[in-house]
């Protein structure tokens, strides 16, 4: 079950105060400011949907009433709505271009990440921590919402070796990994190796998981037959290059998940905003 919300009040309130420091000059100097509309937030194309939640906040804490139409995750159609607000006119301008960047981007990294979930069928596919800096939350939350899971959220919790950490070990691969299983013996050990010669030695050595960085598919299958020919079965994590076109073979290649930072460049997503002006009893008008 997705988080209702993955951004705080108070992170909601410094993206509106961001874009809105001082007030809306136009708005106001229009002098539109208190005049009742509406608003819609429509898909324009079919996507995976997320960040709807804070957008619908971001219109409440901007002073406008918003109620959600679709849920993180759901999978929609073009022109499905996916929010209305209701509320002054500077309310609803206030939030409005927020809330749709907001959805925009999330449903973007969302829609790629249900994308490659979708091409590799059978098999995970794990979101590294490459996220930009700054949007961890939310990137995580759209992830999840393209049905894709979490590799690891930064270097706190996971046990992942590096070609950068081994450089500056003096000890064989065998005492590595039976000294980090006495440190955390709870936790399973992940090594990147980018050979065929790398991952038989880690293997031999002891490793829960071998990340496979920038394997071709043929490459990973006959890394998987020579590990299979020397009794070994570690995990094998398919790593760097694994697209939508590609998946596929890696799959068919003995590949176990997909790691991944891919969703995190995916182009946003388009949302159509639609006004309404509106009577003072609230009932619609005009709108265009």
């Amino acid at each position: 079950m997705l988080p209702p919300c993955a951004l705080s009040d108070q992170s909601l309130y410094r993206l509106l105060a961001d874009d809105v420091p001082t007030g809306d000059l136009t708005t106001e100097s229009l002098g539109l400011c208190g005049q009742p509309g509406r608003l819609e937030f429509h898909a324009r194309g079919p996507m995976t949907v997320c960040g709807t939640e804070e957008a619908v906040r971001l219109f409440i804490l901007a002073g406008a009433v918003a109620r959600l139409a679709m849920p993180s995750g759901a999978t929609v159609d073009n022109g499905t709505v996916l929010l209305t607000a209701e509320g002054s006119v500077d309310a609803l301008h206030r939030a409005w271009k927020t809330a749709q960047t907001l959805i925009e981007w999330a449903s973007g990294i969302a829609s790629g990440a249900a994308a490659l979930v979708h091409a590799a069928a059978s098999i995970p596919v794990a979101c590294t921590r490459k996220n930009a800096p700054g949007t961890k939350a939310l990137s995580i939350k759209a992830i999840q919402s393209g049905g894709a899971i979490i590799h690891r959220l930064g270097l706190s919790e996971t046990l992942l070796i590096f070609a950068e950490h081994r450089q500056f070990l003096d000890e064989p691969p065998d005492a590595t990994i039976v000294r980090l299983h006495t440190r955390q013996p709870e936790k399973k050990i992940v090594v990147e190796v980018s050979s065929e010669g790398e991952a038989l030695t880690w293997a031999q050595a002891g490793a829960d998981v071998l990340q496979l960085e920038k394997f071709t598919p043929v490459a990973l299958r006959a890394c998987r037959e020579r590990l299979k020919a020397e009794g070994l079965h570690p995990v094998l994590a398919a790593a760097g290059g694994v697209r939508v076109d590609n998946a596929a073979d890696y799959v068919a290649a003995g590949a176990d998940l997909i790691a991944t930072s891919a969703p995190y460049s995916a182009a946003p997503q388009d949302v159509q905003v639609r006004f309404f002006k509106a009577g003072r009893d609230g009932q619609v008008i005009s709108h265009k």
